[in-house]
């Protein structure tokens, strides 16, 4: 019997090898990398403050038999303030990019003006009564911070007067010139719910023949070609909805 037992054990361990290797060993897989606790995902609206500076530039003269035919006029800075509003929806991927979509639209105040480089007692005016755009834009994420480039249309309302020391406002002109615009700037998330920013905008208007009205009986209508440039810094704040979806990881 002894002699039995020790020879069923023998075979079951001369056995256990290949038996071991029947069976399938677990597969593992590399761990997916940790997402971040929160994320950019979402959409947004807000409000924010606008500072801009530029050039109206040109003053070309085209007015058909006019004086001055297609001599400029000269130039001058504008300078303005004002505030409004913006509304988006951003997307950020597992490494930590962020695409989205943004549209805002400001009302501004201010302008400038300069003295008619060809005639005496004329100067030219001009305004800036609103600002709006629709943007694309990429960035990266450190966490709570965003860093962007952004870039899309643009379309700014001016007024436009020219004016003389005998007759006053001779002539005045309100137009919607559409344009182009690229910047850049950074967002904070102070809250779930609540982020900041500060960007940057360099909008171009191109140049432009705008029509001028008479305003005094006898004048006739006039023409002149204006190149409109700005620039715009802006700060603002946003609340935060609609961000539960977890950002999607790569596949292994």
């Amino acid at each position: 019997m002894r002699r039995f037992l020790f020879g069923t054990a023998a075979l079951i361990l001369l056995a256990s090898p290949a038996v071991c290797d029947d069976v399938r060993r677990p597969v593992y897989k590399a761990p997916l990398p940790a997402l971040p606790s929160w994320h950019w995902t979402g959409c947004f609206a807000g409000g924010q403050a606008d500072g801009l500076w530029g050039r109206s530039s040109q003053w070309i003269v085209r007015t058909p038999r006019g004086a001055f035919f297609g001599q400029s006029l000269g130039e001058h800075e504008v300078e303005g303030w004002g505030g409004g509003a913006q509304a988006g929806c951003d997307y950020q991927f597992a490494g930590g990019f962020v695409i989205g979509v943004q549209g805002d639209y400001a009302l501004m105040g201010g302008g400038g003006s300069h003295d008619s480089a060809r005639e005496f007692g004329v100067a030219c005016h001009s305004s800036v009564e609103s600002l709006a755009s629709v943007t694309g834009r990429i960035g990266y994420a450190w966490d709570r911070f965003l860093g962007y480039v952004r870039g899309g249309g643009a379309w700014e309302r001016d007024k436009y007067a020219a004016t003389t020391i005998v007759l006053g406002t001779a002539y005045t002109a309100e137009v919607t010139r559409p344009g182009w615009t690229i910047g850049v700037g950074g967002a904070y998330a102070f809250t779930d719910f609540l982020s900041g920013f500060i960007e940057y905008g360099y909008y171009d208007f191109g140049t432009r023949q705008i029509g001028l009205t008479p305003q005094v009986a006898g004048l006739g209508p006039a023409f002149v070609d204006i190149k409109e440039t700005r620039s715009v810094v802006r700060a603002g704040l946003n609340f935060r909805f609609g961000g539960d979806a977890a950002p999607v990881a790569p596949q292994h």
